[in-house]
């Protein structure tokens, strides 16, 4: 059975891209465009083994959504990356909690291979 990866960006284009590229991988891949969205798809479906999300979105942003999943003894554990723009590392926007960050604007299907290295996180094929 796969493991599922939670992708959570209010970009089509980023939850595209990131998404291909884990079905690539052998993942099963769920999306949602907020956080909101994410933690009403949580309820509903298997936890995945990761969660990638967006920091800023409208209505429910990353921060938001990192708060609620480790304030839950059920997704406190799951593993998170972050993407994040350029203006977020120049301001020094980082997410501690996180377990890996991603800058979007650059080779982001390299840090992403990284990034899923790095939380050790494995495609069952």
């Amino acid at each position: 059975m796969n493991q599922t990866v939670l992708v959570v960006d209010d970009s089509m284009l980023i939850r595209h891209t990131v998404c291909r590229y884990l079905e690539e991988q052998g993942f099963a891949v769920e999306s949602a465009t907020n956080g909101a969205e994410a933690l009403e798809m949580l309820k509903s479906m298997e936890q995945p083994a990761l969660i990638i999300t967006d920091l800023q979105m409208p209505k429910f942003d990353g921060h938001q959504l990192i708060d609620a999943l480790k304030a839950q003894p059920s997704t406190a554990r799951i593993p998170i990356v972050v993407l994040a723009a350029r203006q977020s590392r120049k301001e020094g926007v980082t997410e501690k909690r996180a377990d890996y960050v991603i800058f979007k604007d650059i080779e982001i299907l390299d840090q992403l291979r990284r990034a899923l290295e790095a939380v050790v996180v494995r495609a069952v094929s």
